[in-house]
């Protein structure tokens, strides 16, 4: 238990601009968010101006860095070497792409070897849980407000230990004979969401995994397909003998709902949703299905019928134990603002639409 509330206190941590020092077999980093520093954290944490910076991969091939070692591999942590002229606003320019076009041309830098290459790995996951951008000054053997080791931040959000927090009847339009189930994990602050819809006949349920999606759900955004496709869900299930839909706290493919807002603003310069992502230095997609796996294992069905167009939650739900006896189509009709959007889920994320 130790561990995970380290994880906890780390992750509160570098939301507030605080070093956090992490722990691995190869050795110990310290960091600092460069998104929640300013200048008197920075010359706190790092004195003498000697802390490189600590990108993802993805965003240092962005940046033309990557390339320089053969570090690129997805995850992984590219480390730029501190120059004398690379201050905070530079570091800042580094780790954000909307400021890409305002600073086109950056260094020259230099990617050098990680002394502690799952440290650094599991900063960047530690950053993700955060929702902030993964990019961070870092001292080797530095010092922080939290100490925390690589595998606690690996076993942060696992999916083994969420639980069934509450449930009760919900009426809702599309079914009165509805019932929801809210789920919790002790290690994060997210709650999931099931709504059974129908009574459970000993049938494998219609199953539909429902990402959150803020400015698709409840505002109605046209960029994407998510609105439609969570109502058109609750028709089906309605429709279908009996279902169940989870709704997961996995905002922008995983990535936190700021993270996603940045991601729309790449959009608007031109770049595909999974350039921007990973401009951002973030994976494709960052869901840990895992957790929808758990939460129908808790509900006691580990058979579905699946409704979605995405190979990757087949595949994640088998992994963790649950068949996936039928797959269910659900396309959305386009319209002008979200078309290229789903061109690109077909594309180039294997969306069968």
């Amino acid at each position: 238990m130790t561990g995970l509330r380290d994880a906890a206190r780390a992750l509160d941590a570098l939301r507030r601009g605080w070093p956090v020092r992490i722990l691995s077999a190869e050795g110990a980093i310290a960091v600092l968010a460069i998104e929640t520093a300013d200048d008197g954290r920075l010359a706190t944490f790092d004195p003498d101006g000697r802390a490189d910076v600590l990108l993802s991969s993805g965003r240092a091939a962005t940046l033309k860095l990557a390339n320089q070692r053969d570090a690129a591999t997805p995850g992984t942590a590219v480390r730029i070497e501190r120059a004398p002229w690379l201050d905070l606003p530079a570091a800042v320019a580094l780790a954000d792409p909307a400021l890409d076009l305002a600073t086109p041309l950056k260094g020259p830098f230099r990617a050098i070897a990680t002394s502690a290459p799952d440290a650094a790995a599991a900063a960047l996951r530690l950053a993700r849980l955060a929702g902030l951008l993964p990019a961070f000054f870092v001292l080797d053997d530095g010092a922080g407000e939290v100490e925390v080791s690589a595998e606690a931040i690996a076993g942060q959000d696992a999916p083994a230990r969420l639980v069934v927090a509450a449930r009760a009847r919900l009426p809702v339009e599309v079914s009165e004979r509805s019932e929801i189930v809210a789920f919790r994990n002790a290690d994060d602050a997210a709650e999931h969401v099931a709504l059974i819809i129908g009574e459970p006949d000993g049938t494998p349920p219609l199953v539909r995994l429902h990402s959150e999606c803020l400015t698709g759900d409840v505002l109605g955004s046209l960029k994407c397909d998510c609105g439609p496709q969570l109502h058109a869900a609750l028709h089906e299930i309605a429709d279908s003998r009996w279902g169940i839909l989870l709704y997961l706290r996995q905002e922008g493919r995983g990535i936190g709902l700021v993270n996603k807002l940045r991601a729309y603003a790449l959009q608007d310069q031109g770049y595909d949703t999974v350039d921007a992502n990973v401009r951002l230095g973030f994976d494709v997609d960052a869901r840990d299905f895992g957790v929808a796996a758990r939460m129908l294992q808790l509900l006691g069905q580990d058979r579905v019928r699946l409704l979605t167009n995405n190979p990757a939650k087949v595949a994640g739900l088998e992994a963790a134990g649950v068949a996936v006896v039928e797959r269910v189509a659900h396309a959305m009709e386009a319209n002008p603002h979200n078309r290229a959007y789903l061109d690109t889920k077909r594309d180039r994320t294997g969306h069968q639409l």
